[in-house]
């Protein structure tokens, strides 16, 4: 066709305001799609490699157990000062969601205390780079090792000795100090004799670990009193008559544990008088559960002098939790679920430690020796940010829990987003 009879090109109609909105909608939708599926790929993805890694921790659980770099004095980090005061947390790390503290498989997937082990040496590895010298490891570390029905746990600690000695080195090598916290079901003081015997079994078996572990005396169980049943009195008898009937392993790892609603400091005291037992003193739990109205200081000075010379003895520390509760709950008029605002609990602990309030308290026992459990929510990160706000707010105290001023901080946003990236990565 000749340029002279070429037709020119009729220009697009433009789309009326109607039609253009329409256009609009389809592109978005069509955008929104597309994300929702690379989303639903993603996580289909990172499900497929967290299962194929979850696999290969299962056929060699101790994998992550190996031996970081030395120093000449078979030290995997710095000596930590001998009169300095550690600071831990309590099992789930915050700062890296992918890490597990135990096997949480259920029975049928043969789940094994090695398993824990090797998770257990990941939390290391974290707790090393964040100079963190001490941890509560959970206390399911043995999955159904005591269960009564379930025989064919019963010999998972014995099959893991050998393990549990060289996690044990591990710990030692990096001056961590370890403990349990056996949970509320281990109750010493009972009436009834089944659960008694089994509270029994399970101190047994932890405290079989912590020798296994071949940890020095500051590894130990932590414990509340029980049940009061109504006589606060009665309960602590029972509970002193039970422990005639603990071993001499038991004896020596248990601590007892004043509580926020039954059994008081001056409970514990008291035990602690008629059989010789180890008292931890927590602080939030002393303004919950007072009535002899014993003054701070001087109670936990006394718990402290419970603990035999040469054992750095430990307390427990966090502020009560002061924001508004969401609870839902079903409406008596209309039959419907919503949610209503109510206060606090004062029994209820905070995501992280008032500065003000905490500082002022560490202030207030420079005297004391004891290295001190954070039992915040936030947990590690609780810790980290209690460094800073020590650094920051009382730079006096600092060399007193090992704070070396000058340093860069930590940054507790920053370590969030690392862990997400980690969890991302570990996937």
């Amino acid at each position: 066709m000749s340029l002279k009879n070429a037709q020119p090109k009729k220009a697009a109609k433009p789309l009326t305001p109607a039609q253009q909105e329409r256009e609009e909608k389809r592109k978005a939708k069509e955008k929104l799609a597309k994300k929702k599926a690379n989303v639903k790929a993603a996580r289909e993805r990172q499900k497929a490699e967290t299962a194929a890694a979850d696999e290969r921790r299962l056929q060699n659980p101790m994998a992550s157990c190996g031996w970081p770099t030395q120093d000449e004095d078979g030290l995997t980090m710095p000596p930590f000062p001998a009169d300095a005061m550690r600071l831990g947390f309590p099992v789930k790390v915050m700062g890296r969601p992918d890490l597990k503290s135990n096997d949480t498989r259920g029975w049928r997937l043969n789940p094994h205390l090695r398993v824990s082990l090797g998770y257990m040496c990941e939390t290391f590895e974290y707790l090393r780079q964040h100079s963190i010298r001490m941890y509560r490891m959970s206390s399911d570390l043995a999955p159904y090792h005591t269960h009564p029905d379930m025989p064919q746990f019963h010999n998972m600690v014995e099959e893991s000795r050998a393990d549990l000695e060289h996690v044990g080195k591990l710990a030692k090598a990096q001056g961590l100090r370890l403990s349990f916290h056996p949970s509320q079901y281990i109750v010493l003081n009972s009436d009834n004799e089944t659960l008694t015997r089994k509270s029994i079994a399970d101190l047994e078996s932890q405290a079989t670990m912590l020798d296994y572990m071949e940890l020095p005396p500051e590894a130990i169980m932590v414990i509340h009193v029980g049940g009061a049943y109504g006589n606060r009195k009665a309960g602590c008898d029972n509970w002193v008559k039970t422990w005639s009937r603990l071993s001499e392993r038991v004896q020596r790892r248990l601590v007892l544990e004043n509580d926020d609603i039954r059994f008081s400091a001056a409970d514990v005291l008291s035990i602690h008088e008629r059989t010789g037992v180890k008292c931890v003193w927590d602080y939030q739990h002393h303004w919950c559960m007072n009535p002899e109205d014993l003054p701070l200081v001087d109670t936990l000075a006394r718990c402290l002098k419970t603990w035999p010379e040469g054992v750095r003895p430990k307390m427990h520390f966090s502020c009560a939790r002061t924001e508004m509760r969401e609870i839902k709950r079903k409406n008596k008029k209309t039959g419907l679920i919503e949610t209503v605002l109510q206060p606090p609990i004062w029994t209820g602990h905070a995501d992280y430690n008032n500065p003000f309030e905490t500082l002022t308290f560490l202030r207030s026992i420079q005297h004391l020796e004891t290295d001190i459990m954070l039992e915040s929510k936030a947990k590690d990160l609780s810790l980290i940010r209690l460094r800073n706000d020590i650094a920051r707010f009382a730079p006096e105290l600092a060399p007193r829990y090992g704070i070396k001023l000058g340093q860069p901080i930590e940054d507790v946003e920053e370590i969030v987003e690392k862990g997400d990236m980690g969890e991302a990565e570990a996937a």
